[in-house]
């Protein structure tokens, strides 16, 4: 019986004693599980740490406010700068210091006090019909008269194209930038609407010979998982990245930031220095026809033949401030009607 009772003591040590050493952090996320799982998947077979993760289709600053002090996150990624900077206003994200995410990540990609990263980057480009004489663009020109009747471009107040208003707010200012969506609106071959893919949907159709769209739909498109249409689609047009004036091609970011209250902080900040490593660098840029963050990480050849991507140099948040002013403009010319 003591054999036994001494038998039974150590397995109840050994339990606690790996319960006690086991390592995982809790992620919220609100990006698809298949863009995910292979980066949560590398990260825990190279460190050992385990990652609970909460997918979220939207909400998730309102659910981390109702969990308050007690909530269990640990790493928040998110889509769009927009959403990264209102967990920040909301105070729902904690600064973080490390030397591996500043030397990663360019400085207008993260916060100056550390309580966002950008992960991963999109870029909005331009889709113009293959037979088009054109290897250079700048969103300026989309309001010039010439492409009176050939634009396409999805809704005006769809938070792609309100960072691309935002990001023009910053270059020229509010009332250039007005005249500009006046001038886009001219130029409209169709109503604003849809979806980006649509923009190559309409070029091969013959209704616009330009659009504006996120440099990875092509990546999908021509990958085949949009399905034979939307390889045909692809087939019809080239990819353009279009530059502002005196300034670099807009881009919007993946990206995540440690929660206020994370419980597992150090694993926390362990994930997001996984992220920006080459390895996981080379997933974003294969899962989902990203750009990687770091320098000299090979893009996917799906869409990395159209050229070096010369990233805009304004500061992402500054960006975002001006969402608000960008929205507002829209509305104020009728962008949509």
């Amino acid at each position: 019986m003591r054999t036994k009772l001494l038998g039974l003591f150590g397995a109840a040590m050994l339990v606690q004693a790996t319960t006690a050493t086991a390592e995982e952090l809790n992620l919220y996320t609100t990006r698809e599980p298949k863009l995910v799982e292979p980066l949560l998947e590398s990260f825990k077979t190279d460190t050992g740490i385990t990652v609970n993760t909460i997918f979220l289709k939207d909400g998730m600053p309102e659910r981390i406010e109702q969990e308050g002090a007690a909530s269990p996150a640990d790493v928040l990624m998110t889509v769009d700068i927009g959403n990264l900077v209102d967990l920040v206003d909301r105070g729902l994200t904690q600064p973080v210091q490390s030397e591996v995410l500043s030397a990663a990540i360019p400085e207008n990609l993260r916060d100056k006090e550390g309580n966002w990263f950008a992960l991963s980057l999109r870029a909005r480009a331009l889709y113009a019909a293959k037979d088009l004489d054109l290897t250079s663009f700048q969103y300026e020109d989309l309001a010039k008269p010439e492409w009176k009747g050939k634009v396409c471009i999805r809704s005006g107040q769809h938070p792609y194209n309100v960072a691309l208003t935002a990001a023009y707010i910053t270059h020229h200012g509010a009332d250039e930038t007005k005249a500009w969506l006046e001038g886009v609106k001219a130029n409209l071959a169709r109503k604003a609407g849809g979806g980006d893919r649509d923009v190559a949907r309409d070029i091969m159709g013959g209704i616009c010979d330009i659009g504006i769209a996120n440099t990875y739909y092509v990546g999908l498109m021509r990958s085949g998982a949009g399905g034979p249409e939307q390889e045909e689609w692809v087939k019809s047009i080239k990819l353009v990245l279009p530059t502002f004036e005196n300034g670099g091609t807009q881009v919007n970011v993946s990206g995540a930031a440690v929660a206020k209250n994370a419980p597992n902080k150090e694993q926390a900040v362990k994930l997001l220095e996984y992220l920006v490593s080459d390895a996981a660098q080379k997933i974003y840029a294969e899962a989902n026809f990203e750009y990687p963050v770091k320098a000299g990480i090979e893009v996917s050849p799906l869409v990395g033949e159209f050229g070096e991507l010369k990233v805009d140099s304004t500061d992402l948040t500054a960006i975002a401030r001006e969402r608000k002013a960008a929205s507002e403009l829209a509305e104020q010319v009728g962008f949509d009607n």
